[in-house]
């Protein structure tokens, strides 16, 4: 047992398991790492604690500032929390488009939120820009520091402990890594570190299939909270990704539900794309091969969406 002086120790060092009912017989190992166990129930705890701690460093940030930053909900949760543990305040833009479960989670720890209206509650690249747009000028008042996340080097890093983990607990024994990209920090700060252990390893990412622009089609609207912007993320390095597969929104709740179901995992869309694209890679790879993907966050977010509601 883990003594932690603090929540932020709590951060990390998170479980990872084997799927066994989801997968189909005859194809690759499927391990899913279950970044739930982190203190707000999902991966963000990791980068909202690089952004802050790195800019606390360096004298970006500084005591009695506000920060402000624009968010699906996961990353305003995290900073919420770091922003309880180390003293600030914390302004967030946000949307409607995302579940009420995650807004009424950053208000819990005390952040003050601003929503920006939605077109029929769907994520689309007009949304993010106005969010965006929203945080720039809010970053613009006294005493402000925006996280910027979308431009943010710093989240980077946050990700390179996850690898580690990834690494060790697979005693270097890992083929392939998928996830969906977003801000493109995770998969990125995953992807560094285990090509530098082994050049080897295979990096699938994963979008939306309405809007699969990484893999060269036209933006469009979708429901996989927290990933696919409508265009490529400032932080996304192709030179690090084997491959793209574009999942539907659709498919990742089914394979969400399914996660539940069949395996006892209770886990958000984004984390079910990431399953539906591991099970796809599989079925290629062959029984010899070990995939490594995230359930990035618990299914408790996404209580009053119409992902459980089938």
């Amino acid at each position: 047992m883990r003594l932690s002086r603090n929540i932020l120790n709590a951060i990390g060092n998170t479980s990872l398991v084997q799927l066994f009912n989801v997968v189909p017989p005859g194809g690759a190992k499927v391990f899913v790492k279950l970044e739930w166990e982190n203190p707000t129930g999902s991966m963000k705890d990791r980068m909202a604690q690089a952004m802050i701690s790195r800019a606390e460093e360096d004298g970006r940030l500084r005591p009695g500032n506000v920060i402000v930053e624009y968010t699906g909900g996961s990353t305003g949760i995290s900073l919420a929390l770091i922003c309880v543990a180390k003293g600030y305040r914390l302004h967030i833009i946000t949307s409607d488009a995302f579940s009420k479960e995650k807004l009424n989670q950053m208000s819990a720890f005390g952040a003050e939120l601003t929503l920006v209206p939605s077109e029929g509650g769907l994520t689309t690249k007009k949304l993010i820009l106005e969010m965006i747009e929203a945080a720039r000028e809010f970053s613009k008042r006294p005493r402000t520091y925006w996280t910027d996340q979308l431009n943010n080097f710093d989240s980077i890093a946050g990700y390179y402990p996850l690898a580690e983990e990834i690494w060790n607990q697979t005693n270097g024994e890992v083929d392939a890594f998928i996830q969906c990209v977003g801000t493109a920090a995770s998969a990125r700060g995953v992807a560094t570190v285990l090509k530098r252990h082994n050049p080897r390893v295979r990096i699938i990412a994963v979008e939306p299939g309405e809007s699969a622009v990484l893999s060269g089609g036209q933006a469009g609207s979708h429901k996989i909270e927290g990933v696919g912007i409508g265009y490529t993320p400032p932080l996304w390095d192709p030179r690090l990704v084997d491959e793209i597969i574009a999942v539907k929104t659709d498919d990742a709740k089914a394979m969400a539900r399914r996660l539940a179901r069949e395996e006892g995992i209770f886990a958000g869309t984004s984390s079910g794309a990431n399953v539906f694209a591991a099970i796809q890679v599989a079925e290629r790879l062959g029984p010899d091969a070990k995939i490594v993907t995230l359930i990035v966050d618990s299914g408790l977010k996404y209580l009053s969406t119409d992902v459980y509601r089938k």
